[in-house]
């Protein structure tokens, strides 16, 4: 598979991938395999730079719930 087709998709050069042959070839990404740890530490190294920021204020429960991605760039 030539590089800029990877590069568009997200496939790197020794990921696996699945082969679909329908009406075409439809290529997908292998499912990962995911280690925990390194993801359980990622999040948490996360967090800290999070609560780092000046003035951060946590929304309470609910607070966000008729909030749009769109509407928050809007302001």
């Amino acid at each position: 598979m030539p590089k800029a087709i990877r590069e568009a998709v997200g496939i790197d050069e020794c990921d696996e991938v699945i082969v679909e042959v329908r009406d075409g070839i439809i290529l997908k990404p292998a499912k990962k395999k995911v280690d925990i740890e390194k993801l359980r530490e990622s999040l948490r190294k996360h967090v800290e730079t999070l609560k780092k920021i000046p003035g951060r204020v946590e929304p309470k429960p609910g607070e966000l719930a008729q909030v749009s991605l769109e509407e928050e760039f809007e302001q």
